[in-house]
């Protein structure tokens, strides 16, 4: 591991389970520790070289592909879609609107387990290919929906064709990089929750504004035809470029090797799909006070996450834009989103041990600004200063993607990973559907009720943050007297902790799953890429709302 927070106490399982046929393992000891030995028969820049050659295929593709998704799922939720006709045209009354959101969430929650367990057993590249394309065909199925009924059920759909994607990714990540690269590269795909969005934003603006010249035209499914095309076409490329070391066509065998041996200081084994399914591992998970922890903070980030999603741009309507103004004035939101992950990233890679740190800082902001959502009135005289209250709320999303980033980071057992990264989305499902449910369509314009909670949900995330880095910090500590007199030299327990790793055994297990030694020099590929990608599609919003503005002076 690389952060002094990332290694746990020793963990005799036999003297925890009384079920030792369960807990063998077939694992293959020459490849175990032909991985290991693998490691130095590369020179760093081979390494080098190798990881530039993965940022290439990978990081383009994963930051389109999880942009696509985000947009996908809240162009309805998030209410793009709700301002250009969606709930007039399809007849939506009442709590249905928010039902749209808690019902993709539902099924997103119910199939977070199987999916997962897919991923496990077959192909992973292959089956996140697969699931893609499905989503992009019923997200252009939107486009024909015509009732509450229809919409349902497509975003029924929807949810199970989606949740998959983060998850996957993640496990992507732990698959290819070192675990001081998890944070920035991990980065990389989520800031497209932002960056994307601005040229998607930029896109659904010019269809949203056909409207205005022909009422007639129904923008918000020209929307949705467009999304679920562009979908699609992503799905097919993915299928040729996506996967684990092992599966993508892009490598050459020796290449292959020197990516599995690039990862052997994660101590966490390497992905490979067809791994058996290891009970012992899953109780073990349930027994992990981090387990609960990382449930714990998904569901208090998402909570404002899902009322924020679901009511974005409403709750943006009602400060007195108009929705075409709505789309404009959101962009700021995601130019700043990206700027934050850009140093984020930078501040990850050159110090250790942050990474909790920064995702407590990030409660903050996103605290005081609901409160004053919730004070300041509604009036056309304080529209600017609630849109500025609103714009604070940003960095709430560091809570939440930080986190996922520590499931590879810390968590060997590709078992018990695997149930971890499942438990906290099927949290993080639970927050979704909650946050949709307290921002209530009878509270507009002030949505109090929902405001208040999102708060409370920020300080008690706050708290749940410092439980996780305390629990992290007292497991070193207890790890480092139980090995000071074992008799072995560092390099001898640092070998015998990648062996355990590439022996798929769990941070209980392996009494050696010790930080791994950060080389001197600097890596910045992962944020060069995030900078170049989204300060071109910032040039493209500011060009365009120059040329907006010059039109309506």
């Amino acid at each position: 591991m690389s952060t002094t927070i990332d290694a746990k106490p020793p963990f005799n399982e036999k003297e925890s389970y009384d079920d030792s046929k369960e807990a063998q393992v077939e694992v293959n000891e020459v490849g175990a520790a032909d991985n290991v030995v693998a490691e130095g028969e590369y020179t760093q820049e081979q390494y080098d070289k190798l990881k530039r050659k993965i940022d290439m295929y990978l990081l383009p593709l994963m930051w389109l592909c999880y942009g696509i998704q985000q947009t996908d799922k809240t162009a309805v939720a998030q209410g793009t879609m709700a301002n250009f006709g969606l709930r007039q045209n399809t007849g939506l009354v009442g709590q249905q609107y928010s039902w749209l959101t808690t019902i993709f969430y539902i099924t997103y929650m119910c199939c977070e387990f199987p999916s997962n367990f897919l991923l496990q057993r077959w192909r992973m590249g292959k089956t996140l290919s697969i699931y893609m394309i499905c989503w992009g065909i019923i997200v252009m199925c939107i486009g024909f929906a015509n009732n509450f009924s229809q919409l349902a059920a497509l975003r029924a759909l929807q949810g199970i064709a989606e949740c998959c994607i983060s998850p996957g990714f993640i496990l992507v990540i732990g698959s290819w990089y070192t675990t001081r690269e998890h944070a920035s590269r991990a980065l990389v795909f989520q800031s497209a929750n932002a960056g994307f969005g601005i040229v998607s934003d930029l896109i659904l603006y010019g269809i949203g504004s056909v409207q205005n010249s022909r009422p007639e035209f129904q923008s918000w499914r020209a929307m949705a035809w467009f999304l679920g095309g562009l979908t699609v076409v992503v799905g097919i490329l993915c299928l040729l470029v996506l996967g684990t070391p092992s599966e993508v066509p892009w490598l050459t065998p020796e290449e292959k090797r020197m990516a599995n041996a690039r990862i052997v200081a994660n101590q966490s084994g390497h992905d490979r799909t067809g791994h058996s399914w290891k009970w012992y591992q899953v109780r073990e998970a349930v027994t992990d006070p981090v387990f609960w922890l990382s449930g714990a903070n998904a569901f208090l980030s998402s909570v404002p996450n899902g009322g924020l999603t679901t009511f974005g741009s409403i709750i943006n309507s009602s400060f007195g834009f108009t929705p075409l103004q709505v789309i404009i004035y959101g962009i700021p939101r995601n130019v700043t989103s990206v700027l934050i992950f850009v140093v984020v990233g930078v501040v990850t890679m050159r110090r250790k041990n942050l990474r909790t740190i920064i995702m407590a800082m990030a409660c903050i902001p996103p605290f005081i600004s609901f409160l004053g959502l919730t004070l300041v009135p509604t009036t056309p005289h304080n529209r600017w200063t609630k849109w500025g209250l609103y714009y604070m709320s940003v960095p709430f999303v560091l809570g939440m993607f930080l986190a996922w980033t520590l499931i590879p980071s810390n968590i060997p057992g590709r078992t018990k990973r695997t149930v971890t990264s499942s438990f906290t989305f099927v949290m993080y499902c639970v927050g979704n559907m909650v946050g949709s449910q307290i921002f209530r369509s009878q509270d507009a314009p002030k949505y109090i009720p929902g405001i208040t909670g999102a708060c409370v949900c920020f300080g008690l995330e706050f708290l749940v943050i410092c439980a996780w880095r305390a629990t992290y910090i007292i497991r070193n500590r207890r790890r480092d007297r139980e090995v000071a007199n074992d008799g072995l030299t560092p390099e001898e327990r640092e070998h015998l902790g990648k062996l355990n790793g590439e022996k798929d055994m769990t941070d209980f297990e392996n009494r050696y799953d010790v930080p791994s030694t950060w080389n001197d020099t600097e890596d910045f590929t992962g944020t060069t890429h995030v900078m170049a990608w989204n300060c071109s599609a910032g040039i493209l919003y500011l060009s365009v709302v120059t040329e907006v503005a010059c039109n309506h002076r």
